[in-house]
Order: structure tokens, then sequence, then C-alpha cells
């Protein structure tokens, strides 16, 4: 698992991104991913732990399977 710190999260959206501690590119997130974490809510700032996985369609990758660090 990848760690990072939450850049920003926004609720009304339903989507962020997050900042991995190993300097690549900011990581997106949707608000499903966060739910299906049993995570109340992610706030900027944050350090958390997270998967990456790529879309079928798009092809982009985004974080999943998050806990808090």
């Amino acid at each position: 698992m990848a760690n990072g710190t939450v850049k920003w999260f926004n609720t009304t959206k339903g989507y962020g991104f997050i900042a991995p501690q190993d300097g690549s590119k900011d990581v997106f997130v949707h608000i499903s991913a966060v739910e299906r974490s049993q995570l109340r809510e992610l706030v900027e700032g944050q350090v958390v732990s997270y998967e990456l996985q790529r879309d079928q369609r798009s092809g982009k990758e985004s974080a999943v399977n998050l806990r808090a660090a």
C-alpha cells in the first residue's frame, strides 16, 4: 500500500486528490472509495494509505482501499 497526504477533498463535489509520499503525481480519490473504506471523510493534511486501481474504460488511476495511516 502507498501512503500519501490528502491535498484537498470536497464532499459536495464528491472527489479530491492525495499527494503521494514518494513525490509522484497526485492521485484522484472519489467519494465512493471513501465510503467503501468506511471512512467518514477525508480532510486536508490527513495521512492515508491506499492502493491504486486503473479504470477499465478511461485508463486513469484512482485511490481505493483507503485507511487512516
